[in-house]
């Protein structure tokens, strides 16, 4: 099981920028798919941005360094992860309203080519952070 700790969330006005972290325990597994998501009351958790971690011997490197995007975000937000750190990134900017929400980070065991090509499912993910509030006036 990872433990897993978001932070950077707030307020902020339309257009302007935000960065979420994410640090981890450790990852026990040597094939793993991180990823933030985001909900708002009333509506599913959906997936934000996905990136395998780990060992990519066995895989092509495209499917490893490919990352996944909502369409939704593409463009504006940019995942990343420091291994050195254990900690997983968001960039937000050109926030807009509509990005409002709880972020979480959530890991799951997973192939690269299923993570970075966004073949997977909210419940796919079995380890859950607390949240992180994003809130966007306009």
């Amino acid at each position: 099981q990872v433990q897993l700790m978001e932070s950077g969330g707030g307020s902020v006005q339309a257009g302007e920028s935000l960065i979420l972290s994410c640090a981890a325990s450790k990852y026990p597994y040597s094939s793993m798919c991180v990823g933030w998501f985001r909900q708002v009351p009333g509506k599913e958790r959906e997936g934000v941005a996905t990136i395998y971690i780990g060992d990519g011997s066995m895989y092509s490197a495209d499917s490893v360094k490919g990352r996944y995007y909502a369409d939704s975000v593409k463009g504006r937000f940019t995942i990343s992860q420091d291994n050195a750190k254990n900690t997983l990134y968001l960039q937000m900017s050109s926030l807009k309203s509509e990005d409002t929400g709880m972020y979480f980070c959530a890991a799951a065991t997973m192939a690269p080519l299923y993570c970075s090509g966004g073949h997977w499912e909210v419940t796919d993910f079995t380890d859950w952070g607390q949240g992180t509030q994003v809130t966007v006036s306009s």
